[in-house]
């Protein structure tokens, strides 16, 4: 029920905007610069089930993932409730209306445990749109929902490993499409470290236009169990003209090389005693020669300075948050300052993020939960 609720309301915010604003279009998980913010106008403070809704289009079934916007369409993902069939689902932005349907995929639902596999969030480039479900099934359809290519990374490259199942979303950035699979180890566990597999979380690379292989990069880790596991999705950084992609998960944070997935730099301390149930759920971010790190389970938030090569020390480590962090939501750049959201606790506090500075904080008005933190996985 809870997945059902959430993609209504996604909806809702994402139409009631004038529609004639000329900000970018929205076409991927956290926006035109991957920081949860765009240059969008006039768009509502409050809505309900009849203030500031333009129109409201029921969908097959529930999904977790974003709706992207490129001009007059959105594209959605679902799980149909009925046939358990993984949509991929267009719709006219103006009038609300569903204008094509495709089955990419057999899932199932399991909402109890988040294993709801219309998850990752499909991307666009303007000519195709490429969707994505936690079964590892990926496919690029053209505006009007023609299949161009589609391919399974389970059939490819092995069965994944995930406790909550399979939800990152894809990066479509500077003509290649880039994948994680960031999991724990085959087997799910084995009984000793010795029988574990460390280098089977993987980071891929894909021709967004024909769905070729470019390069698969092993990605090993420290990390016991669930620990190993992430939802996050890697996101575009470029520092003194180099340019990266960041993997968030694994107890770590890295930055690779987007023409090889070779590993630049790492650095995590935030687990030294290898807790076992730390999965990673935000996805990395980056502002004026920062990246910034979250620790599991509204452990701190680590700002790190950018331009470093291999492991890294603590010494890169500019300033950390420890007190009403984040387990769950990524935090939002906006006009040169951070928002930081503990969802747990419905605070929100904004940030000087060259600094950590802690700007103002308030606390969500609606009715608080008095029952601790989830801090289980």
């Amino acid at each position: 029920m809870v997945l059902r609720q959430f993609i209504c309301i996604v909806f809702l915010i994402a139409v009631t905007a004038d529609l004639s604003w000329a900000g970018p279009n929205w076409a991927q998980w956290r926006g035109p610069h991957f920081n949860g913010s765009s240059e969008a106008k006039n768009l509502p403070t409050e809505w309900s089930k009849e203030e500031n809704v333009k129109w409201v289009t029921p969908l097959p079934g529930a999904s977790g993932a974003t709706p992207i916007i490129w001009e007059d369409k959105v594209f959605a993902t679902s799980l149909n409730n009925r046939t358990f069939d993984l949509e991929g689902v267009c719709i006219d932005r103006n009038t609300g209306k569903i204008l094509w349907t495709k089955t990419l995929g057999i899932g199932f639902s399991d909402e109890g445990r988040g294993k709801n596999l219309a998850s990752p969030s499909p991307v666009t480039d303007g000519e195709k749109v490429i969707f994505s479900f936690g079964t590892g099934d990926i496919a690029a359809l053209d505006f009007d929902g023609n299949i161009l290519w589609q391919k399974n990374h389970q059939q490819d490259y092995g069965r994944f490993q995930y406790n909550f199942g399979y939800h990152a979303s894809p990066l479509l950035d500077d003509g290649k499409l880039y994948i994680q699979v960031l999991q724990r180890d085959k087997g799910n566990p084995g009984p000793t470290k010795e029988e574990r597999h460390p280098e089977h979380s993987y980071f891929l690379c894909m021709d967004p236009n024909t769905g070729e292989y470019l390069w698969k990069h092993d990605r090993p880790t420290d990390a016991w169990d669930e620990s190993r596991e992430a939802y996050s999705t890697p996101m575009p950084f470029e520092h003194d003209g180099r340019k990266e992609i960041l993997i968030l998960g694994g107890d770590c944070i890295s930055g690779h090389d987007p023409e090889t997935g070779k590993e630049f730099w790492r650095w995590g301390s935030w687990n030294p005693e290898h807790i076992g149930h730390w999965r990673m759920v935000p996805s990395p971010l980056s502002y004026d020669g920062l990246v910034y790190a979250f620790a599991p389970k509204q452990e701190p938030i680590f700002a790190i300075k950018a331009g470093g090569n291999g492991k890294l020390s603590d010494d890169w480590v500019v300033w950390k948050l420890e007190d009403k962090t984040t387990d769950v939501a990524v935090p939002l750049i906006y006009k040169d300052k951070m928002y930081v959201l503990d969802g747990d606790g419905r605070f929100v506090t904004k940030l000087e993020p060259k600094t950590g500075e802690v700007l103002g904080a308030v606390v969500s008005a609606a009715k608080r939960s008095t029952a601790p933190p989830n801090r289980s996985g």
